[in-house]
């Protein structure tokens, strides 16, 4: 059995993994597991990672779960760019910078947006408060201009001339909130101009095909009340 990748799109990191993959001429099967089917809870997927979690790989025998250390493995078995992680010590340390950084960060704070801004009112029919909700958008703007500040810099990419994992991971992050319907782009060019080279870099149709999914977030219908059951205390979990 070759690679297998166990994503689902509506997620940012299966994405992240998905764009890596299918960039770099990756041969792989995909197993879809639906989030909000609860499918990642099952039996059967427990066996392929007991956390019930995607993104997971599986190649042969070999079962990795957590989103970078999927893509670190790609990058080292399979022969891709070097620009994607670099051999150069420092330039490889920028990369790792900015994955070891975004986790509690960038991630929580898109993941958070989505959810109280869409996914908990719509989805779930769990009323969000105005102020929790400006809390949140609150918060993922000052990690916006962070990502400008401390990352992004003056650079073409986060870690300096040419798209890394960190650009592919970050941009990922950021199409939560715009699946949310949120103008994260508007008035700040600097980042709105540092998306477009990473989708450029990318390929547009390649990044559009990832994002369909959760672009269309907002039109997800309600949830089945025993989906709805099981889902609730990882979701709870998940945007605390």
């Amino acid at each position: 059995m070759g690679l297998e990748l166990y994503l689902d799109l509506l997620s940012q990191p299966c994405r992240a993994v998905y764009i890596f993959a299918k960039k770099n001429g990756i041969p792989f099967e995909l197993r879809a597991v639906e989030l909000l089917k609860g499918q990642h809870l099952s039996d059967a997927f427990a066996q392929v990672n007991p956390l019930k979690k995607v993104p997971a790989l599986k190649d042969g025998d070999f079962t990795l779960t957590e989103s970078v250390a999927i893509l670190l493995y790609l990058t080292r078995k399979y022969e891709v760019p070097d620009h994607w992680y670099p051999q150069d010590l420092q330039a490889r340390a920028r990369v790792d910078e900015y994955l070891a950084w975004q986790h509690t960060t960038l991630r929580r704070n898109c993941l958070r947006a989505l959810w109280h801004k869409v996914m908990l009112p719509v989805f779930l029919g769990e009323p969000v408060s105005p102020q929790m909700l400006a809390a949140t958008l609150a918060e993922l703007d000052e990690t916006l201009q962070l990502l400008e500040d401390q990352f992004l810099q003056n650079k073409a990419f986060l870690a300096g001339p040419h798209i890394s994992l960190a650009d592919l991971v970050a941009v990922t992050e950021l199409m939560h909130p715009v699946g949310a319907g949120c103008q994260i782009f508007e008035g700040r060019p600097k980042l709105a101009a540092w998306q477009q080279r990473v989708v450029a870099a990318v390929g547009e149709e390649l990044f559009r095909e990832a994002h369909e999914v959760i672009l269309k977030a907002r039109d997800s219908p309600p949830a089945d009340p025993i989906i709805k059951q099981k889902l609730m205390p990882g979701v709870l979990a998940m945007i605390r």
